[in-house]
């Protein structure tokens, strides 16, 4: 077998899947070391906050034979998914009455997009070289995709720890292919920040604590995704509008300038999301947020951390009689975590409005 052939074939047949790069790394020993005491030292901090998964399989993570025997290979592919310009999302971030919604959410949940296209790529693999061991994962097993996608040559890891591509910034999702196929591996790719803090400056919360350090913790995606109870008091008025994650350090980022609207119909903004009032999605009922956010990566959220995110952002927002009159209608909630949030929210308005 020329694997060297079947490298132009596999990009081929990528590009064809909608994919807009493959890249190849090795099992590499020395490197996955690097990268465990990398992880070792972060969860030593507590930076990894509530995110308890971070710190569980052991050596699983970089160890990529240990979830696939076998494992000569990882095939990283990359997937972009910026749904609207830099000036469309910096003008919503600009209105305190629209909530925020990283980019990656707007639309359908990647997931089964990416794993679908990874096992289509296999199959053609399958085709050209006959049965071979593979697995694919999309997000879904303790895979280091990051420092993966860097060594396959996708990118680099910028100081925001988000990878970042010079022809394509860093709006993209990843994928990956273990193979037991000893493919030629590519170049790694070289970093690119040069002296720009422009994404540490950009933090509203100053999480990214020093170059390529986030102390999760503080991050507002954190925050409004993966913390499960109330959000510290000292950190809600920074969140702003965002009620689904953030993107400013990516907004900042001068490689972004090279991103390209994505062709994918399922990452385009759904109508409900497009420039939402916060009015009118704190007024979703549960079943009507279920039913809206149907496969949405929004949905697994949960209807009671949605609403707590609503209310610290209508908290934020300017003085107004209506947010109030919304602020309300929740004030007794069944939730604890709801009640507290919203009560919050209605001393941010009162204060406001004494200042107004």
């Amino acid at each position: 077998m020329d694997y060297s052939e079947l490298i132009g074939k596999i990009n081929a047949w990528a590009r064809d899947l909608g994919l807009q790069q493959v890249g190849i790394s090795s099992v590499d020993q020395v490197q996955a070391q690097l990268v465990e005491e990398r992880l070792r030292a972060w969860l030593q901090r507590g930076w990894h906050g509530d995110m308890d998964f971070m710190a569980r399989h052991g050596q699983m993570r970089t160890r990529p034979d240990e979830l696939l025997p076998g494992t000569l290979r990882i095939i990283s592919v990359r997937l972009d998914y910026l749904p609207m310009s830099s000036f469309e999302l910096l003008a919503k971030l600009a209105n305190p009455e629209v909530g925020y919604i990283a980019c990656y959410a707007m639309g359908r949940d990647y997931h089964r997009l990416m794993r679908r296209r990874l096992e289509q790529l296999a199959q053609l693999i399958v085709t050209e070289v006959g049965p071979f061991a593979y697995r694919a994962y999309v997000d879904s097993a303790p895979v280091m995709e990051k420092p993966l996608a860097e060594q396959a040559g996708l990118g680099w890891i910028g100081k925001h720890t988000n990878l970042v591509n010079c022809k394509a910034g860093s709006w993209f999702f990843l994928g990956e292919l273990y193979v037991n196929l000893p493919l030629p591996s590519s170049e790694p790719a070289v970093g690119h920040c040069g002296r720009c803090q422009a994404c540490i400056k950009s933090c509203p919360t100053g999480a990214i604590v020093a170059p390529y350090k986030l102390d999760a913790r503080r991050c507002i995606a954190y925050l409004t995704i993966e913390a499960p109870g109330c959000i510290p008091e000292l950190l809600r008025p920074l969140i702003g509008n965002r009620i689904f994650g953030c993107d400013d350090c990516q907004l900042v980022c001068p490689w972004n300038h090279f991103a390209q609207i994505t062709q994918e119909p399922d990452f385009l903004p759904r109508k409900y999301l497009q420039s939402p009032q916060l009015v009118d999605l704190f007024a979703w009922s549960e079943s009507e947020f279920l039913r809206k956010m149907e496969g949405s990566s929004i949905r697994r959220l949960g209807w009671q951390r949605w609403l707590r995110n609503i209310a610290v952002a209508l908290g934020n927002a300017p003085a107004n009689a209506s947010i109030v009159a919304a602020l309300r209608t929740r004030a007794d909630h069944p939730s604890e975590l709801v009640r507290e949030h919203v009560h919050w929210a209605l001393e941010q308005q009162t204060v406001a409005r004494r200042y107004d």
